[in-house]
């Protein structure tokens, strides 16, 4: 497991309304690459300060289960995460399993989302029922150090798409009305 490079996920969020995400998504088909769509079924098993996701990626035929090392709203933008890749045909199965454990809550989003990458910065553009409309934007590190710089340039790319980041306390209160909600 020491040789795996780590995945650490820097992603920041913005939430939009209907006609800025419709206006989002002509630009981006415009000048960003399509990297496609991405529509998933995902079950979130929360533990205190981490989340393990079981994901039916409907666009692409894929599923996986997926340790983020940190959970949103906890203080920082970095997750790292650790996937495991399972057939779709066993989705059922993972989430039945998980469902026996004892987590601090479960919760189950579709998730209609469509995937850009623009000036080096991975977008998805996505509407659940939990956050509406709003837009991810992330890059992949395999060091902490590299989070700083990460972060800016995601910042210099939501300056250029006009879009506002959330603060990690809007964020924070945002995913506890969430939790609440379940």
């Amino acid at each position: 497991m020491s040789n795996q490079k780590k995945q650490i996920e820097i992603e920041l969020r913005a939430l939009l309304n209907k006609e800025e995400y419709q206006d989002l998504k002509k630009f981006l088909k415009n000048n960003a690459l399509d990297l496609g769509e991405d529509n998933k079924n995902v079950y979130f098993f929360l533990l205190p300060k981490k989340i393990v996701k079981v994901v039916n990626n409907l666009s692409k035929k894929t599923a996986e289960i997926v340790m983020k090392l940190n959970r949103l709203g906890k203080g920082s933008n970095d997750f790292e995460e650790i996937t495991l890749n399972i057939k779709p045909s066993d989705f059922k199965k993972a989430v039945k399993i998980f469902s026996q454990i004892d987590f601090e809550q479960v919760q189950k989003s579709f998730q209609k989302r469509h995937n850009y990458r623009y000036r080096g910065v991975d977008l998805a553009l996505k509407y659940s029922q939990s956050w509406g409309y709003h837009l991810e934007l992330e890059i992949v590190i395999d060091n902490i150090s590299k989070q700083k710089k990460a972060e800016e340039k995601i910042r210099r790319v939501a300056k250029v798409l006009g879009v506002r980041v959330m603060t990690e306390k809007e964020i924070a209160e945002f995913a506890r009305k969430i939790d609440q909600k379940h």
